[in-house]
């Protein structure tokens, strides 16, 4: 087994993040991994992306050009890495701030209003990305999802209301990949 994913956006909006978050749950797991950051000419502001690569065996090569999913977190992202998703694959878009969507009907595609459920839960979108991970968690259940919460809580453990705050957004994301990856299941078997 050897799964490979791509978290793309701008620089700020915590990309490389939440794909160590990722790394790290499955390194615990006893997973190998290689976890590859990508930085645009600008850092924050610029277009950043890193890929996982989580295998049950050593990593060949931790260079990614058509990934199993990609989690985009703005439009240039989409444009860039949607097309690139492998056949069967996942394309996960933040609706909050992509209007479009792919008509690739050979992916399952979730859309998640990733920055709206952070400003629900803390009022800013800061955390935006954490609901992302929380939806590939739920879609692409490739590293169980208690694996990816004692990462966060690991990682917020000093601090406690965004611990807590971080814990609904991932779980609201992971509903959201969950339910999406319920419904395509679903529809593949009818």
């Amino acid at each position: 087994m050897e799964r490979e994913v791509t978290f793309a956006g701008f620089g700020g909006q915590g990309v490389m993040t939440v794909g160590k978050f990722l790394a790290q749950g499955a390194m615990n797991k006893g997973m190998e991994v290689a976890w590859v950051p990508s930085y645009g000419p600008e850092m924050r502001g610029g277009t950043a992306y890193c890929t996982v690569v989580i295998a049950d065996e050593p990593v060949g090569s931790p260079i990614v050009r058509n990934p199993e999913t990609a989690v985009v977190m703005n439009r240039p992202s989409l444009d860039k890495f949607g097309p690139e998703v492998k056949p069967g694959g996942c394309l996960i878009i933040n609706s909050s701030l992509i209007d479009v969507t792919t008509d690739r009907q050979d992916i399952l595609v979730v859309t998640v209003p990733c920055n709206q459920i952070s400003m629900e839960v803390t009022g800013t979108g800061r955390s935006a990305n954490i609901a992302a991970l929380g939806a590939y968690a739920g879609a692409v259940p490739v590293v169980d999802f208690a694996s990816i919460e004692d990462v966060v809580k690991t990682k917020f453990a000093k601090k406690p209301k965004v611990l807590e705050d971080n814990m609904a957004i991932l779980q609201k994301g992971y509903e959201i990949g969950r339910s999406a990856r319920e419904a395509w299941d679903a529809g593949k078997g009818a």
